[in-house]
């Protein structure tokens, strides 16, 4: 069955999710490779909002983390303080699943401004709780499509800290968890480098070559010293996620593959 890259960076993503995990959910990409694991290899994960729904399992993919549809196929819902100061300051969140606008070499993010922040050339759409999720969560994935303007050497704006300058950084700032494990593209998989903790390509999708991943990252990316190619998506795995698609373009009045 031929597939789209968007496909192959939502199913690779999807696969990063343990069965019976508790997943801190972004709306999104995240969004979607979370439900895909749910739907296929990881039906035990336990997905949470940030609006209060434990347990989440959504027919359709949510417009907001306020749509109806999470709390109503949720276990149970509770007040957003408690989804924060219980669940992921406690230590109960075992992995934190956010998009970015841009990304830099130790997986910091920034969801918050592009160009000077006091002028900016772009408002995007703010932190809401991804700074404390990346702080907190014991580990964090990233998935966002790979392009030299998102995949930056320096960041306009620090919004959540991954591995912060690298090294022992993240020690040093006293932020809790392994920080984020995992870089998911629509063109590769990246991990942190053991000691530097600066993302390596650990894994090219097929068809990718290892000069579209240099032309589309902004700072000297480097590979690491065996570089696997990426499983084609299963039927399976394509049937569940176009279904998702299609529901949910459905039930929002959008063309299947914008949510």
């Amino acid at each position: 069955m031929a597939y789209s890259t968007n496909e192959m960076m939502t199913v690779a993503a999807a696969r990063r999710l343990k069965n019976g995990s508790v997943c801190f959910v972004g709306i999104g990409l995240p969004s979607k490779a979370a439900n895909l694991a749910r739907l296929t290899s990881s039906p035990d994960v336990v997905l949470i909002y940030e609006s209060g729904p434990i347990g989440a399992k959504p027919s359709v993919l949510p417009l907001s983390i306020g749509d109806g549809e999470l709390a109503e196929t949720a276990d149970t819902v509770v007040p957003t303080g408690e989804i924060f100061r219980y669940w992921l300051q406690g230590g109960r969140i075992d992995v934190g699943f956010l998009g970015a606008a841009q990304v830099d070499r130790f997986g910091n993010i920034n969801t918050t401004v592009v160009g000077d922040y006091h002028q900016p050339k772009v408002r995007l759409p703010g932190a809401g709780g991804a700074p404390e999720i990346a702080g907190s969560a014991k580990s964090v994935l990233i998935i966002l499509k790979q392009s030299a303007r998102s995949f930056v050497d320096k960041l306009d704006f620090i919004t959540s800290v991954g591995h912060g300058e690298g090294g022992d950084s993240r020690k040093r700032l006293g932020l809790p968890g392994a920080g984020p494990v995992g870089i998911i593209t629509d063109l590769c998989i990246m991990e942190p480098e053991e000691g530097t903790h600066e993302f390596v390509v650990t894994a090219l999708h097929p068809g990718v070559t290892r000069e579209q991943v240099v032309a589309a990252t902004g700072w000297a990316i480097r590979f690491a010293d065996k570089v696997d190619t990426t499983a084609e998506p299963t039927d399976v795995e394509l049937t569940a996620l176009r279904d998702l698609e299609a529901r949910t373009a459905t039930a929002h009045g959008q063309a299947p593959g914008e949510a």
